[in-house]
């Protein structure tokens, strides 16, 4: 073999292991394991009689699975005052006042009195930024008091973090047109044509997806709800409700299949649904 062919060949040799090491860094970047950051916007930290976690121990998990902040309510709000007073620099706590100091209160809120005291009591702290979680199913949120706790939230500028049926959303805005309502589980059923009709109808509603029915088939997107998401891009939220302790224990597997089907969006669809969406709403 003549001396030309050899440095030929060495130098298509040396041209491809130069050309290999400027893809070094995309292969490392594709592999990178940080997950997606997370915004939880569906949290209880339930204190009945105490926490299933510290709240050192929440933050901790928080950190583990790159939750980049929480939408925060409690059973009594004792849950959602530690949390937000633990005042965690690298996890964003957005407190919502929840009308509830016991579980039968999910039954009563709408019609007892005190509603309205505890609503605005919590809101002198100062910090708050809705109201809810609270249930509502067809007329009951006709009561005079949902009417109050609405009117409440628009005199203020805050949101209601509602778990209502179809006809109770709808009275919702019946009430006051200007609310903002972060809609709990999107109707749980709700036919996806029907939840875009009303987020056609009502401009001021986002959509959390917490245990909602038919978005995967099979570990794989439906899809209606792929074009649903990517027409509506900026009015959807994810969320854990871990309103038993269950939910807490299986806090990352909860997590991990969100970001399966995030995986199947263009990535600006994906961003927005798991955090952009939340920052642009709740950052202050």
């Amino acid at each position: 073999m003549s001396c030309n062919v050899i440095v030929r060949q060495r130098r298509r040799v040396a041209t491809l292991l130069a050309a290999l090491a400027l893809a070094a860094p995309d292969v490392a970047t594709a592999a990178d394991p940080t997950p997606m950051p997370i915004f939880d916007a569906h949290l209880h930290y339930n204190w009945e009689p105490v926490p299933h976690f510290t709240v050192e121990r929440v933050l901790s998990l928080f950190r583990e699975q790159n939750i980049m902040g929480i939408l925060a309510t409690s059973r009594p709000n004792d849950g959602t005052r530690a949390l937000y007073e633990a005042k965690p620099k690298d996890v964003w706590i957005v407190p919502f006042i929840r009308p509830y100091r016991v579980r039968p209160d999910i039954q009563t809120w709408m019609s007892d009195p005190q509603t309205e005291e505890l609503i605005a009591t919590e809101f002198k702290r100062g910090y708050y930024q809705g109201i809810g979680e609270f249930h509502l199913s067809g007329r009951a949120a006709e009561a005079p008091q949902v009417r109050k706790t609405v009117d409440f939230a628009v005199r203020h500028g805050l949101y209601l973090h509602a778990h209502a049926d179809d006809e109770a959303l709808e009275i919702l805005y019946r009430h006051n047109p200007k609310a903002k309502v972060v809609w709990a589980h999107t109707g749980f059923s709700t036919a996806p044509e029907q939840v875009a009709a009303y987020l056609e109808r009502y401009p001021a509603l986002w959509c959390e997806l917490s245990y909602r029915y038919g978005i995967t088939s099979g570990g794989k997107l439906t899809a209606e709800w792929k074009a649903l998401f990517e027409r509506y891009p900026d009015r959807f939220l994810l969320g854990s409700d871990t309103w038993v302790n269950e939910r807490w224990d299986s806090y990352g597997g909860i997590m991990g299949d969100y970001r399966a089907w995030l995986a199947q969006l263009p990535k600006d669809v994906a961003e927005k649904i798991a955090f952009r969406n939340a920052e642009r709403l709740f950052r202050r």
